[in-house]
């Protein structure tokens, strides 16, 4: 028997604070459906929520999970990373069920998105938690009667105690651009160290890549999955960047890695009435 799941206020915003029967527990605020919180069953926080961030309508959030749609970046005539993470999106559905919980937001466009981005659309983020798992899918429905093209991406921020502790594997013999140096690489080996002013977008992205994480007394591992999305985006700003966001403390860099599940180099086409889904799946292992 499922049980619903009512409305609380988390950073002074609407939000679902999903807990699942086995304890896991995660929180995705109305505000651009935004995940800021997800804790595995035993396991401490699993995302990097800056400090600094503001909680304001109409203001993008630092950390958690932005939702990035239509735009990535600056790579196209919208607002940097489109409007998706702005805008307030509407409960479908949040309940806890035998195993797991799982909340269901929407997005849709109105007078506002049409002025920027003239196109019909239907967005629908789905947030399931369940023991050391989380998925977060992303669907599109293009509602109009005209073809549009998108890219998009789930922002993912993982919080690390120290990257200097921190690698990421996964990704060998993988062809990337570099926007730090603006120009096609390939990464050659098989561990990524994160080091400086790191942003990456992997294509044609088929296996799981592992977060791993030297600790005092253990290592922490964080499998990362993805469908749908044909690239990955790894990114960390680095102390020169760091320090000159106004939203993130000086040293922030030190404690987070995006990798993030993307479509970027391809952007996703939908004919009128088509739809599309994409999902990362975080482990912790």
């Amino acid at each position: 028997m499922s049980k619903s799941i009512a409305l609380s206020r988390v950073h002074g915003m609407d939000a679902i604070e999903l807990v699942a029967p086995d304890g896991a527990r995660a929180t995705v605020l109305l505000h651009g459906g935004h995940l800021v919180s997800w804790q595995p069953v035993g396991a401490d926080e699993q995302l990097y929520m800056s400090p600094k961030s503001a909680f304001a309508s109409g203001q993008a959030i630092r950390g958690g999970v932005p939702v990035i749609f239509p735009q990535f970046a600056a790579r196209g005539p919208l607002q940097r990373h489109g409007f998706a993470r702005t805008k307030p999106w509407a409960l479908v559905m949040a309940e806890q069920g035998k195993d797991d919980a799982l909340a269901v937001l929407r997005l849709c466009d109105d007078a506002a998105t049409r002025m920027f981005w003239p196109h019909a659309f239907e967005l629908e983020l789905s947030v399931r938690i369940s023991g050391r798992e989380i998925q977060i899918e992303l669907a599109c429905e293009n509602k109009g009667e005209e073809a549009f093209e998108f890219t998009s991406a789930l922002h993912s921020y993982l919080r690390v105690a120290d990257i200097d502790s921190t690698s990421l594997q996964g990704l060998t013999a993988m062809r990337y651009w570099d926007s730090v140096d603006e120009m096609e690489k390939v990464q050659r080996v098989d561990l990524l160290l994160p080091g400086g002013d790191l942003d990456r977008i992997y294509h044609r992205v088929r296996e799981s890549m592992t977060l791993k994480e030297r600790l005092a007394t253990s290592e922490r591992r964080l499998q990362i999955a993805q469908q749908g999305f044909e690239d990955a985006v790894v990114w960390n700003p680095g102390a020169e960047k760091c320090a000159a966001l106004a939203d993130m403390p000086a040293d922030g860099y030190k404690h987070m890695l995006c990798v993030e599940a993307a479509a970027i180099e391809a952007p996703l086409r939908l004919a009128a009435g088509e739809s599309w889904a994409g999902m990362q799946t975080l482990t912790l292992l």
